[in-house]
């Protein structure tokens, strides 16, 4: 019985960390959008591979285990793509927005 005791007890830490995680990946993509608001202000791409390689490098140089770094590096290669399409998203959005606003603002002046 202990066993199991023991079980639980790492499967709620485990629960905890899991909710902090959802935290910081929200974070994180908030970060992102926001980049990607400048990144489009400034005409410059979603994709940035130097930026990438950048992160990686820095993720997988600060690993101390027990995932080794290619472990690290597929698992923030998903964090990356997800972090670009919610730019991408988010600059769509944006983009409408803008063009509606135009669109009305354009209406008001015929008026």
């Amino acid at each position: 019985m202990s066993g199991e005791k023991r079980i639980d007890d790492w499967r709620i830490r485990i629960d905890e960390l899991d909710l902090q995680l959802v935290e910081i990946f929200n974070e994180r993509a908030q970060c992102a959008i926001e980049i990607g608001h400048i990144k489009r202000r400034l005409g410059l791409e979603v994709y940035s591979p130097s930026r990438e390689a950048e992160v990686i490098a820095n993720v997988t140089g600060a690993n101390r285990g027990p995932l080794d770094a290619e472990a690290i590096r597929r698992l923030f290669e998903r964090v990356i793509d997800e972090s670009r399409r919610i730019e991408r998203i988010e600059a769509g959005a944006s983009a409408a927005q803008s063009d509606a606003q135009s669109i009305v603002e354009e209406l008001n002046s015929q008026e």
